[in-house]
């Protein structure tokens, strides 16, 4: 199924920082469907509700708020103001380094979906590299999976790949029953070896990517890997080797002209 097509507004977050209303045109007038936020930038929820609705957009998901870290009233308050009905998580490496902090980390959410069912919200998880690295000849992401059999998954099919470790479609199709979004980027899985950082409680780390269609990712395979009950395909480009408001614009183009999504354009 075609899918809609959406952008991660982490990708334009520098840019946010002076002028958010302004990306959300931006995002609207290149022809996107919808945006996922990853931040206000002083702005309450209702107010981006409304900027949003007002420029035809929709939010199927954001990253904030953000749950498994502070509060949950504020988590469940937040998605209303909304409209969402599933909220985001996700974790750092030392959350995945060993078999331990795995458990550790799947008890925590394990608690998190408990409270967060009680106001009809759903949990899903956005990965990273590390939870698809192996542990004795076992994804990471697989052990842990068996452990939060409630919680669904946003696949960030780039991550998923592990730099070229793992097929990322395949890694689409292995957890597809419990996906409810998907993250696309592209780029060489030949990567410089940054270290993560958190900035703005996000992990994060300078990476070569590229407009998609440019790069070394099979996106037609994961557009066609990735279930009929995820209805939007979203654009994240954490840094990239040209402007970002062009590598977005050729993202879109690609997605659009090659039939792999649809846009408002």
């Amino acid at each position: 199924m075609v899918k809609e097509i959406g952008v991660q507004l982490y990708s334009l977050r520098e840019m946010a920082k002076d002028d958010f209303p302004g990306v959300l045109k931006f995002a609207a007038e290149v022809g996107y469907k919808a945006v996922e936020p990853a931040g206000f930038f002083g702005y309450t929820p209702k107010e981006v509700k409304k900027m949003v609705d007002d420029l035809g957009l929709k939010i199927y998901t954001s990253h904030t708020p953000w749950a498994c870290r502070g509060p949950v009233s504020e988590v469940i308050d937040t998605a209303g103001e909304l409209g969402l009905d599933k909220v985001a998580c996700g974790f750092g490496p030392d959350d995945f380094k060993d078999l331990d902090s795995i458990k550790r980390t799947a008890d925590i959410v394990n608690a998190t979906i408990a409270d967060l069912k009680k106001a009809g919200l759903t949990l899903f998880q956005h990965n990273h590299s590390w939870e698809f690295e192996k542990i004795d000849g076992r994804l990471k992401y697989d052990i842990y999976a068996e452990m939060v059999p409630e919680v669904k998954f946003q696949i960030d099919a780039f991550w998923s790949s592990n730099f070229g470790a793992n097929d990322p479609a395949e890694m689409v199709k292995k957890f597809a029953d419990r996906m409810v979004s998907l993250h696309i980027k592209d780029g060489s899985f030949e990567q410089d070896q940054a270290k993560w950082r958190i900035v703005d409680g996000y992990p994060d780390r300078d990476l070569k990517l590229r407009p998609l269609g440019t790069g070394q990712m099979d996106i037609p395979a994961i557009i066609a890997a990735t279930p009929e009950s995820v209805n939007c395909a979203i654009v994240e480009l954490d840094y990239c080797v040209i402007e970002m408001k062009e590598a977005l614009r050729q993202s879109y183009a690609y997605m659009t002209s090659n039939g792999l999504a649809v846009g408002n354009k």
